[in-house]
């Protein structure tokens, strides 16, 4: 019986390969090229979704991920990475969770495409929730007063501003400072806006849209006859002076 089997598939195995190959070959031929398929390998940017109001994202995932799709080979022209996208929506996200799986569901590929592999499969984030506090305003002035000038006072409005950050940034008692003033500019009383520096990057303004004005008070000191600062007076006066027309 074995011997039977065994000369069967051996007798003119020549020919039955050459068939076998043709069948194949054959075969190949007639699938109808709508099912045949190409895997290809993309790294692809991983995008963060609905990060809860109440939280900052601390430590970020890799900007990228590798994903590996199985694509009909008439949509090849179509797969790139400016189409595939990995999107990881956080808004059940909890300060305690820093690993999240990235599962086949979470990446947006053409019609016809399916996705056959992510990696890495999952990745490690840190959530931390904010908090608010008032801080004080107080006036960076460089630069040294021009002589007979006297400043009586440097004052913001207004003097105290709400900030936002994540709570391991946020210290009650926080001030913030204005960009530096150069007061050596200045020989009168004079208002300005000038926009805040936060002491830490990861902090904001509550009112992002919060206006800060400084006011300088000043005066001219006078000498010891009793009379203004001649030198100081004159300076000031320039300031206010109105260009002259020239007549043509």
């Amino acid at each position: 019986m074995h011997s039977n089997i065994r000369n069967y598939i051996t007798k003119n195995w020549v020919l039955k390969l050459v068939s076998f190959l043709l069948a194949f070959v054959l075969w190949l031929t007639l699938i109808p090229e709508e099912k045949k398929s190409t895997e290809r390998r993309l790294t692809v940017n991983l995008e963060i979704h609905n990060i809860p109001p109440q939280m900052r994202l601390m430590e970020r995932p890799p900007q990228t991920v590798d994903v590996t799709i199985r694509v009909p080979n008439r949509l090849l022209p179509q797969i790139s990475n400016v189409n595939v996208h990995v999107a990881l929506d956080l808004a059940n996200a909890t300060v305690a969770q820093t690993q999240y799986a990235l599962s086949h569901s979470m990446v947006s590929v053409p019609s016809g495409a399916e996705v056959k592999e992510i990696f890495p499969s999952q990745v490690t984030l840190k959530m931390e929730m904010t908090r608010e506090v008032v801080a004080e305003v107080e006036v960076d002035l460089i630069g040294d007063l021009q002589e007979g000038v006297k400043l009586i006072r440097a004052e913001c409005i207004p003097s105290q501003v709400m900030i936002r950050g994540p709570e391991s940034k946020i210290k009650d008692g926080m001030k913030v400072k204005t960009i530096p003033i150069d007061r050596s500019r200045y020989t009168e009383s004079t208002e300005l806006q000038a926009d805040l520096l936060l002491p830490d990057s990861d902090l904001s303004l509550v009112d992002s849209e919060l206006k800060v004005t400084v006011r300088l008070v000043v005066e001219i000191e006078e000498s010891e006859e009793g009379q203004e600062n001649p030198e100081a007076k004159e300076k000031a006066a320039a300031k206010k002076k109105p260009p002259e027309n020239k007549s043509p």
